[in-house]
């Protein structure tokens, strides 16, 4: 048992959860009527797409991926991104609660049309038009890239950098052409990111790191 706490003890801080899932869902329940609107005209120039349900549903294995390759490979990255990770959606819980919004983007989609309209609409009945600024699909993909580019790891791998930041702008471009959020939500992620990643990750982080990676054996 003291051997298995000392390789994996790190994992205390997913206990996150247990914080985050029962505040989201209040929020969901509760913000159903009476709260900012947000919207724009560049909103409106924006085309519904619904083949962007693929990046946008890519965004749980992007996010979750990383956690776990980091968790069993390196534990100051994994530290480094649950930080950011669950600093930035502390925060945009708490802008939900102080400030209550919403979008009224959404358009109505016939789930038989095509396997990617059906799958919007399972997305629809699933989640609800509110608490959605700052974005946490588009502050979390962030944050994922954050972390790929600045490992030890990754530094070198040109590939896997220029893949995280594909995915990461096709998860960023699904949430407006999805008409999940609006383009004021993306700006507001984009903002936060840069203002929690010197706590996360530190004003120069790839300079800092001269050591070799700390790996978990």
């Amino acid at each position: 048992m003291k051997t298995f706490i000392q390789k994996y003890g790190h994992a205390w801080i997913l206990s996150y959860g247990f914080l985050y899932l029962p505040w989201f869902f209040h929020l969901e329940e509760s913000v159903t009527s009476h709260y900012h609107v947000i919207h724009t005209e560049l909103d409106d120039l924006i085309p519904f797409s619904e083949y962007f349900i693929i990046p946008y549903l890519l965004w749980f294995v992007y996010v979750g991926a990383a956690i776990i390759w980091f968790f069993f490979t390196n534990r100051e990255d994994y530290y480094r991104l649950c930080t950011f990770l669950f600093t930035g959606m502390t925060l945009c819980l708490l802008i939900c609660t102080i400030f209550p919004n919403g979008t009224d983007l959404r358009v109505s989609v016939d789930p038989d049309k095509n396997v990617f309209c059906w799958l919007v609409s399972l997305i629809h009945r699933a989640d609800t038009n509110t608490n959605i600024f700052p974005s946490i699909h588009v502050y979390n993909s962030i944050g994922v890239h954050l972390a790929v580019c600045r490992s030890e790891r990754f530094r070198g791998n040109r590939r896997i950098t220029a893949l995280s930041a594909c995915l990461m702008t096709a998860i960023c471009l699904s949430t407006v052409f999805l008409k999940q959020h609006s383009v004021i939500d993306v700006l507001g992620a984009i903002l936060l990111a840069a203002a929690v990643t010197p706590l996360a990750f530190g004003t120069n982080a790839q300079g800092e790191r001269k050591n070799q990676p700390q790996l978990i054996r």
